[in-house]
């Protein structure tokens, strides 16, 4: 009898581990930490990876495209930024692998096409984008990442086809979206930020700040659809794997938050900044009209890359 409870328990156990990692990074706007045990969507998902033992498979949507706000990035291309990030996620694979001998893959999924035309991004830019995370990928051996866009799902359609498959198929309705805005304390927070990141990533708007604000008011209700539609595309390819999130997610959560690198605020990404490497050797992100008058630009591959403090 003891031996089969030590056998039931070491799953468990095992999953609490590895949420451990991963609490190291939790982007979350909660201030009171917490333990593993208060993440069961979390230890579930792990433990049925652990008890069959496989490789963790997690999902993680982000990686669109860069902001189209000259003042935030330094151009339409993954930088040291991406780098860094993507580099960082095969690394907490291999560090899972040491608690759990299969390891852990992680799936980009690539959202950029999802919701291209609400953020003004060409979808040229995102495709170039996309395939160049899977160049650095390949160029940096991080064997245990890939990467899953439209285009895995609905081939060689155009892409506002896509668009409108994935909407009519996997989105809630305009009006539900609405009522949980205004019901819902995490969606209020979610809409409020994505409607700041549009008003942000608008840089050549000729109209009135007011105006702009009602247009960014009213394309975050669609860019909330679109990646409510993205996240349900994700689940049925992906029924299994567990769902990380570059947004900050409360305690608790069906989806869990991960901080991909060191930023003034829990919203802050790579695609929307630029990498700045401090005296110190540490990194950060910022906006690059702030990072170009702390350091110097480094290029890499003959392309703009990070900026370095001297």
């Amino acid at each position: 009898m003891l031996q089969t409870n030590t056998l039931d328990t070491l799953p468990t156990s095992i999953s609490a581990s590895i949420l451990n990692l991963l609490l190291r990074h939790h982007r979350t706007t909660d201030l009171t930490p917490a333990p593993a045990q208060a993440f069961p969507h979390q230890l579930r998902g792990i433990a049925a990876f652990v008890s069959d033992d496989a490789p963790v498979v997690f999902t993680l949507p982000g990686f669109p495209c860069k902001s189209p706000n000259p003042d935030k990035v330094l151009g339409h291309l993954p930088d040291h930024g991406e780098r860094l990030s993507l580099t960082f996620l095969d690394t907490l694979c291999l560090e899972i692998q040491r608690i759990h001998r299969p390891g852990a893959r992680m799936i980009i999924c690539s959202d950029g096409h999802i919701f291209g035309d609400l953020v003004g991004v060409p979808d040229d830019h995102i495709d170039a984008y996309t395939d160049e995370l899977r160049t650095q990928i390949d160029r940096l051996g991080l064997e245990r990442l890939r990467v899953f866009d439209l285009r895995d799902v609905f081939g060689d359609l155009p892409h506002p086809a896509k668009r409108a498959h994935a909407h009519n198929r996997y989105a809630p309705a305009l009006d539900d979206v609405r009522a949980e805005v205004h019901s819902n304390d995490d969606t209020l927070a979610l809409y409020r930020g994505i409607t700041r990141f549009l008003v942000e990533d608008t840089h050549d708007w000729s109209g009135s700040r007011s105006a702009l604000q009602r247009s960014c008011r009213q394309r975050a209700y669609g860019v909330i659809q679109r990646s409510r539609a993205w996240g349900n595309l994700i689940a049925e390819h992906h029924p299994n794997a567990v769902r990380l999130s570059i947004h900050p997610q409360p305690i608790g959560a069906a989806k869990f938050g991960i901080r991909l690198l060191d930023a003034p605020d829990a919203w802050t990404t790579p695609w929307h900044s630029s990498a700045l490497c401090r005296a110190d050797g540490t990194w950060t992100l910022m906006p690059r009209a702030k990072a170009e008058g702390l350091g110097r630009l480094v290029h890499f591959d003959g392309k703009p890359s990070h900026f370095q403090q001297d």
